[in-house]
């Protein structure tokens, strides 16, 4: 029935974090015209969490040995928030886009529903 997921990202300097996301995360795009580039993701899940307080979306990237990924993508410049902090449900840490915004990076301690599709 549904067959992805088009996830947004705003921000004041849009041509900043698109170079991010295709030099330094190598996601590859499609032109969607007149240059506007979309990107294709890997694999997503998606969990929906209970909260007292107003409702809203995250956005996280994936991976499955968190230190490789930020040793690789500190060699690449990349700044983070902070060190790996251990939680409940994996390890995660923030990356700064070029704009300065914050994007979630975790290594889950769960099983992922990534496999399944």
């Amino acid at each position: 029935m549904v067959g992805g997921i088009h996830a947004l990202i705003f921000s004041k300097d849009a041509d900043a974090v698109r170079g991010f996301l295709r030099d330094v995360l190598e996601f590859p795009s499609v032109d969607a015209g007149g240059g506007w580039p979309i990107f294709a993701l890997p694999p997503a899940e998606l969990g929906v969490h209970p909260t007292d307080d107003r409702p809203h979306h995250e956005l996280y990237l994936v991976c499955a040995d968190l230190d490789r990924v930020v040793t690789r993508l500190g060699e690449r410049g990349v700044e983070f928030t902070g060190p790996i902090e251990d939680q409940r449900f994996g390890r995660v840490v923030s990356l700064l886009l070029p704009d300065g915004q914050p994007l979630a990076l975790y290594q889950p301690k769960h099983p992922t529903a990534i496999d399944l599709i």
